[in-house]
């Protein structure tokens, strides 16, 4: 049976997270480049891992989906908006590219642009929200050259690998990204 493609652009297409993908996110949660690259410092076990992905099909402020190559169905990735606030239309994103072979190809800058759209176009958001950490210049240059911009900083919010990092905080508005990347008609 063939994937859902639930969002797609033309390298990635993005799709739920099954039970069947507990094994594959586990492996991901594990790659030493990702967990370093996303301060993941908490161990998980696989029926923590099955527990997570079946709380979030039930989850109404997060939408989990994974990041897959058009070409060949193969997994490289997660992404999500989570903490979505229909009050204030405001949520956060996060994305990760979990191989180096697959980083820097622009998967996840469409993966994001993808999921940008979703979360203006149909869940109706304000704004959209990220943190990066000051060690990870590469996704703070794919961010900014995206769109969004620096509101803040976090001095000493993360404690990796015997010290701390910065925690950068990230944005982009509705009007942001309609004018960038939205056409209207007659353009």
């Amino acid at each position: 049976m063939a994937p859902v493609r639930f969002l797609e652009g033309k390298q990635v297409y993005l799709r739920p997270i099954e039970a069947a993908d507990a094994d594959w996110y586990f492996e991901s949660v594990y790659r030493k480049e990702t967990r370093r690259l996303t301060g993941t410092q908490k161990h998980f076990s696989r029926e923590q891992i099955a527990d997570y992905i079946a709380g979030k099909a039930k989850d109404t402020s997060s939408v989990l989906l994974l990041i897959a190559k058009s070409d060949n169905d193969e997994l490289i990735g997660d992404i999500a908006i989570q903490g979505i606030d229909s009050i204030n239309r405001n949520a956060s994103i996060r994305v990760a590219i979990n191989q180096d072979a697959h980083q820097g190809k622009g998967y996840g800058s469409e993966a994001l642009l993808l999921m940008l759209d979703y979360g203006f176009g149909v869940l109706n958001l304000h704004r959209i929200e990220l943190y990066v950490y000051s060690y990870n210049e590469r996704a703070k240059h794919v961010y900014e050259k995206l769109g969004f911009v620096q509101e803040g900083v976090q001095r000493d919010a993360l404690f990796y690998e015997h010290r701390y990092y910065d925690s950068i905080i990230m944005s982009m508005l509705e009007d942001e990204y309609r004018a960038r990347y939205v056409k209207t008609n007659g353009e």
